[in-house]
């Protein structure tokens, strides 16, 4: 089945067995006192502190291991607050509340979250620990992309029920790199392999040993993949993990991105997670989710389909997602995937086991989840997954009901339209009752001044699209 654009795999159900709930705790993941031992035995003399920006990118210091476990671990460290309120270019900007020109860009403390600690085995003798923001008095920063998916998750626990998740994710390979491809302008970027290598198991010298390199590391870091298969688009590869709680899950995939770069870039391979880094090519990120509680799933009926908790979620995510878009699809490109015969969805449909659908509903009795197709493999994940949870805790507070599944071709049905540009889905999300009430005003405001700098900086560049356009025909 083709699955050049958006992705079509199916990811193992979830089930009633996995670990913790509410953190990023992994099999893997160590204590103090493991890491003493490896400091001690030599295994490592470096640790990571890193907060999740607004671009779902890895921030913070490398610290002396001996340094971090004397002071950063207990009481943590400072950082420059524009870290979460910048661009992608990490231009300083005014027009966030959280720091500015006229409060100096003051510091905030990042507060290590130690249950996500552990090895990263792509680079040398390192461990990381991803870090909570916080202010001096110790009050987490609500705009914090950790700290918002959190909210959802306990807005969600008011109806006595927690989400898990497993992400998909697709991202392209091109031969060289980064700097290679600034110096020729990002122009006859040529992918690793050219031709239709979806579900093949052929693969090229380079590819398998990319391959494996990753997935030893992944595993090496307690992240052990479900999956890795290449998909239709030239280059286009696609990685599943299993289900696990909702943060770990986040948690995991911004150092998944962060392992495919550094590894990528020692193989002289530039990777990419852009939505649609090509004209009719586009990488998604599938966010699967199931719902439970007491170790039961909620989302299936005894005799079959979807329960009423169920139909609520979906129905949630329907009428709330569109109102979203932001969070899930947070650039110009992001919108350049949603294109009919993608595999993207265009409009906000469900089905049953029907990848042209926005929210595809997998599985039978407990292993039934939901698989939301509407975010690109550029979401920051946690504001991705944090927009799922605000829509499904919308369907149930307000007991909404989902209308018929889509059985045929979802591109040909009628449904609320997937937005068709930033600048559209920023009005939405300004204007949006439910954003305002499920994240807060500070929280809308922050990622609208995020999405505005965005629109700014592409309203007045002149693009080679423009040229070969209009050079000629003017």
């Amino acid at each position: 089945m083709p699955g050049s654009t958006s992705g079509n795999g199916t990811m193992t159900p979830p089930t009633a067995a996995v670990g913790p709930e509410q953190d990023g705790h992994s099999e893997k993941a160590f204590s103090l006192t493991d890491l003493r031992n490896l400091v001690k035995a030599g295994a490592i003399d470096t640790v990571l502190l890193a907060v999740p920006d607004l671009q779902g990118r890895l921030k913070g210091k490398r610290y002396d291991a001996n340094h971090f476990l004397r002071r950063v671990a207990h009481h943590g460290a400072e950082v420059c607050a524009y870290v979460l309120a910048t661009d992608v270019d990490m231009s300083p900007a005014d027009g966030f509340a959280l720091t500015s020109w006229e409060t100096g860009y003051q510091d905030l403390s990042v507060r290590p979250a130690l249950s996500t600690m552990r090895v990263v085995p792509w680079l040398p003798r390192t461990a990381v620990a991803l870090g909570d923001a916080v202010t001096r008095d110790g009050t987490r920063i609500e705009i914090a992309p950790r700290q918002i998916l959190q909210q959802q998750m306990t807005r969600l626990s008011r109806h006595g029920l927690h989400a898990k998740a497993g992400i998909e994710t697709e991202f392209v390979l091109y031969r060289g790199t980064y700097t290679e491809a600034e110096h020729a302008g990002y122009q006859a970027m040529q992918p690793l392999v050219t031709e239709n290598l979806d579900y093949a198991l052929d693969h090229d010298p380079v590819s398998d040993r990319f391959f494996r390199r990753l997935q030893r590391a992944l595993a090496g870091a307690g992240m052990s993949v479900e999956a890795i298969k290449t998909e239709a688009g030239p280059g286009q590869v696609e990685v599943t993990f299993p289900y696990g709680p909702a943060l770990g899950a986040c948690d995991q995939h911004v150092l998944f991105k962060h392992a495919v770069r550094t590894l990528g870039s020692r193989a002289r391979l530039a990777p990419t997670f852009m939505a649609a880094p090509e004209t009719g090519r586009a990488n998604g990120l599938h966010l699967h989710v199931s719902l439970w509680s007491n170790g039961i799933s909620q989302l299936n009926e005894p005799g079959g389909g979807l329960s009423q908790t169920g139909q609520r979620a979906v129905a949630g995510l329907l009428a709330g997602l569109p109102e979203l878009a932001p969070l899930y699809a947070p650039n110009t490109n992001s919108y350049k995937r949603f294109t009919p015969g993608s595999f993207a969805p265009t409009t906000f449909t469900w089905g049953y086991d029907n990848r042209t659908c926005a929210v595809r509903v997998v599985g039978h009795a407990e292993d039934l989840h939901l698989e939301i197709r509407v975010p690109g493999a550029d979401a920051n994940p946690y504001l991705a997954f944090s927009a799922v949870l605000a829509a499904i805790d919308h369907g149930i507070e307000q007991q909404l009901a989902p209308g018929p599944a889509e059985s045929g071709n979802s591109y040909m049905a009628p449904g609320i339209p997937v937005p068709s540009c930033l600048a559209d889905a920023l009005g939405a999300f300004q204007n949006s009752i439910l954003a305002r009430e499920g994240f807060g005003t500070g929280v809308v405001e922050h990622y609208a001044r995020l999405c505005q700098l965005e629109l700014d900086h592409e309203r007045s560049l002149v693009t080679d699209a423009d040229r070969r356009r209009w050079l000629a025909r003017a």
